[in-house]
């Protein structure tokens, strides 16, 4: 029997950094984000970016600022 090949993403910590600089691509922006691992971070909450450029997190307090490319 032949096993399946597989990958597994390795998921950033959430939370664990106090800033984070985004990209468009990853608009709508929302905390935490889909590269973090979700089983020990708080309820998922999107963010406001687009006009300011710049918008914190209200559970964690991260803060994420919009790259301009």
């Amino acid at each position: 029997m032949k096993t399946a090949d597989f990958k597994v993403k390795k998921l950033r910590e959430p939370n664990a950094a106090k800033r984070y600089v985004v990209a468009r691509k990853d608009l709508p922006l929302h905390c935490p984000m889909d590269d973090m691992s979700l089983w020990n971070s708080h309820p998922r909450v999107y963010l406001p970016i687009e006009d300011k450029g710049e918008a914190k997190c209200p559970y964690c307090g991260a803060h994420f600022m919009l790259r301009n490319d």
